[in-house]
């Protein structure tokens, strides 16, 4: 399958770090802001269910806990490897959302960073980039 075009955020989950605090571990029960992890709305039916993707008009693959996507900030050319550690974004919460660098945007949030992830390949004062995720 071909990669996606959206957006990428980050969030925090497991024990404190850079501006997070403690949380919980995610669906996955492996999620910690200090590692490179993200969230993706289709790790389960129960997952799927809540995010509903669909709602966008995004069909993503069906990945589980330890599947490694590559999130490319398309701002900067900036790439980060990072694997599933918890069900996320509410996708069809920010459907139409649109964040740009210039003329480059990406519409829905499609994947979720740990804040260590983010960082990598942005600052996380911009919350939101354009993004390109390679599904492999």
């Amino acid at each position: 399958m071909a990669g996606i075009y959206g957006e990428v955020s980050w969030f925090c989950c497991g024990s404190s770090w850079g501006p997070c605090g403690s949380a919980g571990h995610g669906a996955c029960g492996t999620c910690n802001s200090g590692s490179r992890q993200h969230a993706w709305p289709n790790t389960s039916d129960a997952c799927h269910s809540i995010t509903n993707p669909e709602a966008c008009g995004e069909s993503l693959s069906r990945r589980t806990c330890g599947f490694k996507h590559y999130t490319t900030n398309r701002c900067t050319g900036q790439k980060v490897g990072t694997t599933i550690a918890d069900c996320g974004p509410q996708t069809d919460l920010f459907c139409g959302e649109r964040t740009c660098c210039g003329s480059v945007c990406g519409s829905n949030r499609l994947i979720d960073l740990t804040p260590a992830a983010f960082s990598a390949i942005s600052s996380l004062s911009y919350g939101l980039r354009p993004a390109y995720i390679d599904i492999v």
